[in-house]
């Protein structure tokens, strides 16, 4: 059964994999370079641009489902990680997942629990932090301490996290082993950012 974009809503259930898009939503300005984000302090010693640490964030109002719905309020884990969806051309698919990535923090993820994923151009902070050497870059997945952003050549060295976002963003070729990859890295939840034939001729099939 193929997926369904629906309204994005970056949440976990117990129904099983499920579809979200963020359809209707204007592509935000391509960023050139990587903007700061509110995670982890960088650890001493490392130079380069400091990461914040997480601002004071207002709490959101718990969802709670609609009449006839067969959402819980509160769900527990699923057992099969969920999926998601959200529609974005290759150029966008790296700001979309960007946002998916602001929304889970600003949900109360903790930005170790997030892996980053893309197909085609690497995100500009994966080129950063490789630049102090692969040594240094993978030390930073061990320690968990911050969102790790990964090629999808790279991705079956990854370790498991509760969500990985993929940005679906070029590497046609890539796609089709990549998507199978992330999901079996998530251990909740599956976003994908990209074209939503092309993810569901990949993911459709066992969705």
């Amino acid at each position: 059964m193929p997926l369904i974009p629906e309204e994005p809503q970056i949440h976990e259930s117990a129904q099983g994999p499920r579809a979200a898009s963020a359809s209707g939503r204007t592509a935000p300005t391509p960023r050139p370079v990587p903007g700061p984000r509110p995670v982890a302090p960088p650890r001493p010693g490392r130079p380069g641009p400091v990461r914040p640490m997480p601002a004071q964030r207002t709490p959101r109002e718990p969802v709670v489902a609609a009449p006839g719905s067969s959402v819980p309020a509160a769900a527990p884990a699923a057992a099969t990680p969920q999926i998601q969806l959200i529609p974005a051309s290759a150029e966008g698919a790296l700001d979309a997942a960007e946002e998916a990535v602001d929304l889970l923090l600003e949900s109360g993820r903790a930005p170790g629990e997030v892996l980053v994923i893309t197909t085609g151009q690497p995100h500009p902070w994966a080129v950063h932090e490789l630049s102090f050497g692969e040594t240094a870059y993978w030390a930073q997945l061990d320690a968990g301490d911050d969102v790790f952003y990964a090629e999808a050549s790279v991705v079956g060295r990854a370790k498991s996290r509760p969500v990985v976002v993929v940005a679906v963003n070029g590497g046609s070729d890539t796609v089709a082993t990549a998507l199978p990859l992330a999901l079996g890295r998530a251990g909740a939840l599956l976003i994908v950012c990209g074209d939503p034939q092309q993810i569901n001729s990949v993911l459709g099939a066992g969705v």
